[in-house]
């Protein structure tokens, strides 16, 4: 393809981004295809010849939109808010334009400053002290990846330079609230530390972690020979948006020499907003922290910022330095390879300096003050209902909700639940996700795609009290 042909079907392709996005409340928000639809549809092997750019286009129109559920519609409220705002989208595709890899300082100077300068106006708008810094990874599971190694070298005293965790006389812990991201089971494995050494701590009737609980399972690890290491403490639980306590966390981290890191993915985007900031009073005892800007913020995926109050710490455990990426300037620059596993990194800053610069701060802090106030209203309307119960408080956008038929309960309760759940989502008018709470059923609404306005929040509750009925 020719610059003049990229020109030509360049425009071709944002003219399609745009109708879609403009057109998207049309669409029914969950794909309506049976498993297996579009491998049927595709040929077993590429093409030996190039084709038409205009019928690969037909393609994406005919094959892969009736494939694709929509994160970006004012009906959808599963999972979490995944706002590619349009402004971002441009940056995006800047970085793929341009093509530029930030191995070193010296491989792309703008990408390296860009990101630190972008990663500390969002440390001002997150209320952080200057003591903390930042780099970009590509999503919160690398980023508790990152945190975990951290506390393993640091409780080790560096051991991945001898002889590792093998030759560690006790077993390291980790502690997280039995409400914690599965990611962090996750990280904990592939940072070594095995799953008999992670501990799920009990929650309060807020499924916030219990920090008497925690105590005591670092108690009995102490004197049963073993060796705290780090705990993850959660602002904005993954099930109900719980909020860990973690002043409390904060002071037994402290008191017992454990690294303290914070997954505040999807909430943490709301602590540009003033008023939400005593969700994580405390964070500055953290050693890590982790905020996905694309999730609630408006960044289009994937941009995971991560947060270190020691990245000299950081750059020690994660350093590589090979000959062929050093420069003359190495002692005056952030090299940011030696700020995570990857060795390479995309220009991932100009999504985020194109949100900041294009929506501005006032515009990002109205849009989430609407979406906490349509979470406000629902959780209004399914509190004053019949039959409808509120499983969770709703600090947040998040709500946890079950309808509860009169004489309904045990397993004929989860199969209503999971039955109209599926029918809502089936029908196209809205995207709800059914998840378990407490071993129950019940069905998580997260209010926060871009267009969605109250109009849409009033037609899910209409939506949701009709397919009970069904």
């Amino acid at each position: 393809m020719t610059p003049e042909q990229f020109r030509q079907h360049g425009h071709q392709l944002i003219d399609l981004i745009a109708d879609y996005r403009q057109h998207l409340a049309e669409r029914p928000v969950m794909a309506q295809v049976e498993p297996g639809y579009l491998k049927a549809a595709l040929p077993q092997a590429a093409p030996q010849q190039g084709e038409p750019f205009s019928r690969i286009l037909e393609d994406v129109d005919q094959l892969l939109m009736p494939g694709l559920s929509h994160w970006q519609h004012p009906q959808f409220f599963g999972y979490f808010p995944s706002n590619g705002t349009l402004s971002s989208v441009l940056g995006d595709f800047l970085s793929t334009g341009l093509g530029v890899l930030g191995l070193s300082w010296q491989s792309s100077p703008a990408l390296s400053e860009l990101e630190e300068t972008t990663l500390d106006w969002t440390r001002q708008l997150l209320g952080l002290s200057d003591r903390w810094s930042g780099v970009i990874q590509d999503t919160a599971s690398t980023s508790t990846l990152v945190a975990l190694i951290c506390a393993r070298e640091r409780a080790t005293d560096y051991a991945l330079a001898a002889g590792g965790l093998q030759a560690q006389s006790k077993p390291l812990m980790v502690y997280a609230s039995a409400q914690a991201h599965s990611s962090v089971d996750k990280a904990a494995l592939l940072a070594g530390f095995g799953r008999d050494n992670i501990r799920l701590i009990a929650t309060d009737e807020h499924y916030a972690l219990r920090p008497d609980a925690l105590q005591a399972a670092i108690e009995q690890d102490l004197a049963a020979g073993r060796q705290p290491c780090a705990i993850i403490a959660t602002t904005g639980t993954t099930a109900t948006t719980a909020l860990d306590p973690l002043q409390a966390i904060g002071d037994l981290a402290k008191a017992h020499g454990l690294w303290l890191h914070v997954d505040a993915a999807m909430a943490g985007s709301a602590m540009i907003l003033p008023e939400c900031r005593w969700m994580w009073q405390g964070i500055e005892q953290a050693d890590s922290l982790v905020v996905n800007a694309h999730k609630w913020l408006g960044v289009a995926f994937d941009c995971s910022l991560y947060f270190v109050r020691d990245p000299q710490h950081l750059i020690r455990v994660m350093s590589t330095n090979p000959s062929y990426l050093q420069s003359s300037v190495d002692d005056q620059v952030k090299n940011l390879r030696d700020w995570g596993i990857p060795l390479g990194r995309r220009f991932r800053a100009l999504k985020l300096w194109f949100l900041l610069r294009s929506e501005g701060v006032e515009a990002l802090q109205q849009r989430l003050r609407r979406d906490l106030d349509n979470a406000r209203w629902l959780a209004e309307q399914v509190q004053g209902a019949d039959d409808w119960q509120l499983l969770a408080p709703v600090p947040l956008q998040t709500l946890c909700l079950r309808h509860c038929p009169p004489g309904l309960q045990g397993p004929g309760l989860q199969a209503h639940t999971q039955a109209w759940a599926a029918r809502l989502n089936a029908s196209g008018q809205a995207y709800v996700t059914p998840a378990k709470l407490d071993g129950q059923w019940m069905v998580r609404v997260s209010i926060g795609a871009l267009p969605t306005e109250r109009a849409h929040v009033q037609g899910l509750w209409n939506a949701l009290r009709e397919a009970v009925l069904n």
